[in-house]
């Protein structure tokens, strides 16, 4: 450690007492006061002037601050207000001779800088928070006229005080703190790469991938750019009202959802298994917990405050599901436990009503046995019989094969539009378009497609559309049937009851219009609360926004995957949703799926409810990851080593 006397510019020792001195007089002296024209330090010979204020500056009164002898100029190149050691003062000196150099670089003629703009005026230690920064009387001449007050009082949009600054002609460079981006997320360079094999588009445009996935300018601030809806910024989608989208961060969505933390087997859990169920936003699970607390109430009958919130927070729910859905009114939504039950209320109103004998119910082999069952049952019934419409290689549904099961006996056209056990996106506009050239009417199960992208019944042109609350991030037990009112008013009640009642007689009963006809008894009021956060959670993040991440999430995943020895990819279509459904060579699903259990990894084994269309590919069961907009490139990477491993100890 050097002991050496310091000196100043001019090589002349420093008076360190004289310094101390000088400190003293300095940080005693606030704003207020009038300080004594000069004080002088020996250095050299040379007198140095101390807080003389600049020409046409006045030393008007500062506030918020005791008013002791002495005030401050403010300036870039004033000692610094923070205490600081003798020496440390010594070293800032020169700043104070005339004509000297600052140790920062900065020169004399640009050194005075209002109070809002240098951060060391104006702070908590003087006691002037920046939020009364307009509020101080004019600097170096500026009347309020030329500096009118700020139109906000956010400072980050450059308008914490009226005062110009005095340093506009510097160039200051800003790091990007606020596009979201995964810092260096394992494997993002390979994604990159592999996207720009494949995407011819991608040599010409940036990848949107999980590195960057924001859809926004990556330079700049978010919060000063044109607002970011769905389709583009300042426009909206068709028959849709979705909120403002934020920026898409995958670090920050998941801190959004606590099961996320849990650890099993001693490692952190990766959630694969979202085909199954996807897990809650603290948002959801906060609303439901706010509804018991606050808001339990049965619905729309009694003449108290609960339940008069109780039935707002319900319908309120009803028309957040229409919108997500697109649908033209809130009389064509009904609540249901899920998909399930919403594809037997289909078929067991309008279905029993409208199939007879001879006629024909049209369903495709790529479906969930929930889909399949309650048509099977109809026709067993009703004397009617059951086509399939069969997919390629791929598993993809052929519609050429298609056009030629539709007779002028089909009734009933029921197919999914994402596959639960391949990931197929199937074309459900075609096909619904092809249906009702028939005179059929259209069912599109949509239970794993509602997550993945954005629906627009209406665009589809679906009579009806079914999914179930759980697999959008919302909780189980809810579900919705998008029905055209036209059809619904047609309809009989499946289930008696109450709720679902004009007027009861023991002669006759009148039942109310759709959808509280459908709506028999109490229904599960909470979830479907919990149903209208899960939909506001995923609206916010922006359904194009979780597309996009999935799908290059999914193509990572499947060109790791793919070349691994002994895998088979059962489902290989172009068009995807984030689902990877494969078997391994020399073990069975379940030890693949126990393999992954220890390492912390979820996925689905077994035939996933979907026995036909694996059947149709050779196999019984099959290991099903399924992706989210929560899952990373990290996580595929650690179910990447463990096949890896698998593979090659067999």
């Amino acid at each position: 450690m050097s002991t050496q006397t310091p000196t100043s510019e001019f090589g002349s020792p420093l008076d360190v007492g004289a310094l101390a001195h000088l400190a003293g007089q300095f940080f005693a002296a606030l704003p207020g006061q009038v300080p004594e024209p000069t004080a002088t330090l020996a250095l050299g010979g040379v007198s140095a002037p101390v807080n003389v204020l600049p020409a046409g500056t006045s030393p008007g009164p500062l506030a918020n601050g005791p008013q002791l002898p002495g005030t401050l100029a403010p300036g870039a190149n004033a000692a610094p207000q923070s205490p600081q050691s003798v020496l440390n003062l010594g070293a800032s000196t020169p700043s104070l001779l005339p004509h000297s150099a600052a140790p920062n670089g900065v020169p004399d003629h640009a050194s005075i800088v209002p109070p809002a703009v240098d951060g060391r005026v104006g702070s908590g230690a003087l006691g002037v928070p920046q939020a009364y920064a307009p509020a101080l009387p004019p600097v170096g001449g500026v009347s309020p006229e030329r500096s009118p007050l700020p139109s906000t009082l956010y400072y980050f949009l450059g308008e914490a005080s009226g005062y110009p600054s005095t340093l506009q002609h510097f160039e200051v460079p800003r790091e990007d703190r606020v596009s979201a981006r995964s810092f260096g997320l394992p494997g993002a360079d390979d994604l990159r790469a592999l996207l720009a094999e494949d995407n011819p588009r991608a040599q010409a445009q940036p990848v949107a991938g999980p590195t960057s996935t924001s859809g926004l300018p990556q330079s700049g601030y978010y919060f000063a750019q044109p607002e970011r809806q769905p389709h583009g910024f300042g426009e909206r989608a068709p028959h849709s009202e979705a909120p403002r989208v934020a920026p898409f961060d995958v670090h920050a969505v998941r801190r959004d959802f606590p099961a996320l933390q849990e650890r099993v087997n001693g490692k952190q859990l990766v959630w694969f298994d979202n085909a199954a169920t996807t897990h809650k936003p603290q948002s959801v699970i906060d609303r439901i917990a706010y509804f018991y607390a606050h808001e339990n109430s049965n619905i729309h009958r009694a003449a108290h405050e609960l339940a008069a919130r109780a039935t707002d927070a319900y319908e309120g729910a009803r028309e957040k599901v229409r919108a997500f859905l697109g649908a033209a009114s809130t009389e064509e939504i009904i609540f249901v436990r899920g998909a399930t039950e919403a594809i037997n209320l289909v078929a067991k109103t309008w279905g029993w009503q409208n199939v007879g004998e001879g006629d024909e119910i049209i369903v495709s082999n790529l479906e969930h046995h929930a889909n399949i069952v309650p048509w099977q049952q109809l026709a067993a019934a009703k004397g009617a019989k059951l086509r399939v419409i069969p997919v390629d290689d791929t598993g993809q549904v052929l519609l050429s094969e298609y056009a030629k099961l539709l007779n002028p006996r089909t009734r009933i056209v029921s197919v999914t539009q994402v596959s639960n056990a391949l990931g197929t996106v199937t074309p459900v506009k075609e096909i619904v378009a092809m249906a009702h050239a028939a005179g059929a009417v259209a069912v599109v199960d949509g239970a794993q497609s509602v997550s993945h992208m954005r629906v627009n019944v209406q665009e589809i042109g679906a009579d009806f559309f079914v999914f179930s609350g759980h697999k959008v991030f919302g909780p189980t037990g809810i579900g919705v049937v998008y029905g055209r009112r036209a059809l619904l008013d047609q309809m009989p009640p499946w289930q008696g009851g109450g709720n679902m009642i004009a007027d009861v007689t023991f002669e006759r009963t009148i039942f109310q219009p759709p959808p509280n006809k459908f709506e028999a008894g109490t229904g599960n009021i909470a979830d479907a609360v919990g149903l209208g956060a899960a939909i506001d959670y995923v609206q916010r993040i922006g359904m194009e926004n979780i597309a996009r991440y999935e799908h290059d999430l999914l193509a990572y995943a499947t060109h790791h995957l793919q070349p691994i020895a002994g895998v088979r990819l059962i489902g290989t279509a172009h068009n995807k949703a984030s689902v990877l459904s494969f078997v391994l060579k020399g073990y069975t699903t379940e030890e693949v799926g126990k393999a992954l259990n220890e390492e912390g990894i979820a996925v689905r084994t077994g035939h996933h409810c979907a026995q036909p269309i694996l059947r149709r590919f050779g196999v019984e069961t099959t290991v099903r990851p399924s992706l989210a907009f929560y899952n990373t490139c990290e996580e595929v990477d650690r179910f990447i080593a463990v096949i890896r491993r698998l593979s090659s100890e067999r």
